[in-house]
């Protein structure tokens, strides 16, 4: 005969192990989820660690880690990964456009560390990301073609004068806590430009004109597949690249780095793309991406990166786009009166003067530029500030809970003791002196007399054989 003790322990203990095993199976899932999103933190945002490790490492490795970083930073991505990805998707489009980047990027840095600008600034890209786009749009805008070394020459002085600039620059906004943007590239590309000309012997530029004629628009002839591809088109003339599959690259460099970042680059670039359609811009344009990368910068610097992203937030930085795209238009059409190239400078004065803006609304909040890092890092930044403001606020309700509490308490005892007075308003059959003191002191200050004739009197006299009210309370 079997034993019903045993038989019950054994189902017990075996019960255990059934729900040790079930609980295990969530446990290892969460533990493999935290393993893989620290291995993801590593690559993405600004990959931190990485910068860390950095810094114990040889000048000409962090050099390169600078250098990269800066490539990063013109679409506001600081990390050396995106970067490497932005040179592949360079160099898909143009080797010498590429050679070109780099260059501008490396000397750049070097002219910052020259000045001693500040050096967590340089390691962040900050002083690259104005060379890149110097050493870039010089090769695109050059009339003498791929591979004329002499351009080297000016496109090495023009991306040193980039941490000048910019540290020029940065003394004037830094007043308004606002940042340089590409104000630097912009204006050293035309004043280069300016100085050459299309009629030169050493650096010839492209001729750009004015439109002088209206363009041919036929909607029965857009063409639909060109059109979607305008969006990576678009963020590819960033960097002045017109292949779609090197705008794709640089898609997926943002996405590394931030998710958040990439969605507002293509919605910048859509955006971009529709306020062509709407002015009626030519079709060429459009499908070359020249509506778009204006939009994109614009997008993403309000679209969570100097502003914690909100859907407020989110409405604004598309708000800007349309804005940006609109001032493009009419600054490509004044520039070209110069036979110059409308650059970056629309995404400056758009996304300048939101930054700008003032509203009473706490869904709108402009981020504090020294804690500017990645949109997903500031958001929790202003998740925490929001949640210790709660706090704090909580804590200075429970103060004034507790001090208005004790105030009640001293107002209650001074107010309620032995007053021995006597007046026909507490019950005594007349009044004295002190009575009518009492009564108009109390009518002054708006005290109320706690009195009720049914209660118990609060002095009893075995002498005279009497109960009197002598201990009376105010309230305040």
């Amino acid at each position: 005969m079997a034993n019903p003790v045993l038989e019950s322990e054994n189902e017990k203990s075996q019960g255990e192990k059934t729900d040790a095993g079930q609980s295990a199976g969530p446990r290892a899932l969460q533990k493999a989820g935290a393993r893989f999103l620290k291995g993801i933190s590593y690559l993405s945002g600004d990959m931190a660690v990485f910068g860390k490790w950095m810094e114990k490492q040889f000048f000409l490795l962090q050099l390169l880690d600078w250098v990269l970083r800066g490539a990063a930073q013109v679409m506001f991505v600081n990390n050396p990964l995106s970067g490497l990805i932005i040179f592949g998707g360079l160099i898909l489009q143009n080797y010498w456009w590429a050679l070109n980047g780099f260059v501008g990027t490396l000397f750049a840095t070097i002219s910052a560390l020259i000045l001693q600008q500040n050096r967590g600034a340089i390691a962040a890209g900050l002083y690259g990301y104005n060379g890149i786009l110097v050493g870039l749009l010089m090769a695109v805008f050059s009339n003498a073609g791929n591979w004329y070394w002499w351009l080297l020459l000016s496109n090495v002085f023009m991306s040193m004068m980039c941490p000048v600039v910019s540290s020029a620059l940065a003394s004037i906004n830094s007043r308004w806590d606002l940042p340089v943007f590409t104000l630097p590239f912009n204006i050293l590309v035309c004043l280069h430009m300016v100085a050459t000309g299309h009629y030169n012997n050493h650096f010839p530029q492209v001729l750009i004109q004015p439109r002088s004629e209206l363009p041919n628009i036929t909607w029965a002839d857009i063409d639909i597949a060109k059109l979607f591809t305008s969006v990576p088109v678009g963020i590819g003339q960033v960097y002045g690249c017109d292949n779609p599959w090197t705008g794709g690259i640089f898609i997926i460099s943002l996405f590394i780095s931030s998710p958040i970042t990439c969605a507002h680059a293509i919605l910048g670039s859509a955006v971009g793309m529709v306020s062509g359609l709407a002015l009626a811009a030519p079709f060429g344009d459009i499908y070359f991406g020249l509506w778009g990368y204006n939009c994109v910068l614009a997008c993403i610097a309000i679209g969570g990166m100097f502003y914690a992203l909100t859907w407020q937030v989110h409405l604004l930085a598309i708000t800007c786009a349309f804005f940006c795209a609109y001032l493009g238009s009419a600054i490509a059409n004044i520039m070209s009166t110069f036979g110059l190239p409308a650059c970056t400078w629309p995404f400056c004065l758009s996304a300048l003067t939101f930054l700008l803006i003032t509203t009473e609304t706490k869904k709108i909040f402009k981020l504090p530029l020294a804690k500017v890092t990645y949109p997903e890092k500031n958001l929790c930044w202003f998740w925490k500030l929001k949640k210790q403001e709660k706090m704090e606020k909580e804590e200075e309700e429970r103060e004034k809970e507790d001090k208005l509490k004790s105030t009640e308490e001293e107002v209650l005892a001074r107010d309620i003791c032995d007053f021995n007075s006597h007046h026909t308003d507490w019950g005594y059959s007349s009044s004295n002196s002190d009575g009518d003191s009492l009564v108009d002191w109390a009518s002054t200050v708006d005290a109320t007399l706690l009195y009720d004739p049914k209660e118990p009197r609060t002095f009893y006299s075995a002498r005279w054989n009497s109960a009197t009210n002598p201990d009376l309370a105010f309230a305040l």
